[in-house]
C-alpha cells in the first residue's frame, strides 16, 4: 500500500474540516472528528498540525483559495458588463458546487467575527480585491472611476451572498439554478442603469 505524504494527509484534514464544520459548527469541529472524517487516526493529525487553529489557518486560507479560483476562471475577452456576470456566475456556480462549502464559509466567517478574529474579515477582503483586480484589468484601457469598481464588487458580493443564504436555506438545487438566472439579470439591470453614465477616472479626463 502507498505511503501517503504529509501534504496529502494536510490536503485530507482541511477538507475533512470543511466537512465538519458544515455538519457541526466551530465548536463542534474538534479533532477527533475531523480525523475520522479524513478517515485517519488522531495521531497523524497532531503530527501534521502542531495545534487546531493551525489547521484552522489553513481552512481559511482552502476558503480564500476557492474564491480566488471562482473569479479567477474568466480568461475569456468581455468588457465590464461582462466580465462582472461572469463574476457574479462563478461564485454563485461554486456555492450550487458544494453545500458543505458554502456551510463551512458562512459559519467560518460568522465565527470570526464573533471572535473579533481578523481572518473571516480576511477571507472576505481576499473576495473582493480579486473582483476589483479583474474589473480593473478589463477596464485598463477605458478605465472607469474606482468608486464604481468598488460598487460594482460590492453588487456582486450582496447578490452572490443572498443566493448562497437562499441556497443554503432551502437546499432546492433546480430552484437555486433558476435564481442565477434571476440574480444575473438583476446585475444585467442595474449596470445597464450604472455603465450608462459611469464617470472616467481621473487620469482619462
Amino acid at each position: 500500500m502507498p505511503r501517503i505524504s504529509a501534504a496529502q494527509r494536510r490536503s485530507d484534514f482541511i477538507k475533512a474540516a470543511v466537512e465538519v464544520i458544515a455538519t457541526y459548527g466551530i465548536e463542534g469541529a474538534t479533532t477527533r472528528r475531523i480525523a475520522e472524517q479524513a478517515q485517519a487516526n488522531l495521531a497523524m493529525l497532531h503530527y501534521c498540525y502542531d495545534s487546531k487553529e493551525d489547521l484552522f489557518a489553513d481552512v481559511y486560507e482552502f476558503v480564500a483559495s476557492r474564491y480566488r479560483d471562482a473569479l479567477d476562471d474568466n480568461d475569456s475577452p468581455g468588457d465590464v458588463a461582462e466580465t462582472a456576470r461572469r463574476l457574479l456566475r462563478g461564485v454563485m456556480e461554486c456555492y450550487l458546487e458544494s453545500a458543505t462549502f458554502t456551510a463551512a464559509t458562512v459559519e467560518l466567517i460568522s465565527w470570526a467575527r464573533r471572535q473579533h478574529g481578523t481572518r473571516g474579515v480576511a477571507v472576505y477582503d481576499k473576495a473582493l480585491e480579486t473582483a476589483r483586480a479583474r474589473l480593473r484589468d478589463v477596464g485598463s484601457d477605458h478605465p472607469i472611476a474606482p468608486e464604481i469598481v468598488e460598487e460594482i464588487s460590492f453588487v456582486i458580493a450582496t447578490l452572490a451572498d443572498g443566493f448562497a443564504v437562499n441556497w443554503l436555506t432551502y437546499g432546492d438545487r433546480s430552484a437555486a439554478k433558476g435564481q442565477m438566472e434571476l440574480a444575473t439579470s438583476v446585475l444585467d439591470s442595474w449596470l445597464a442603469a450604472r455603465l450608462g453614465s459611469t464617470p472616467v477616472a481621473p487620469s482619462q479626463r
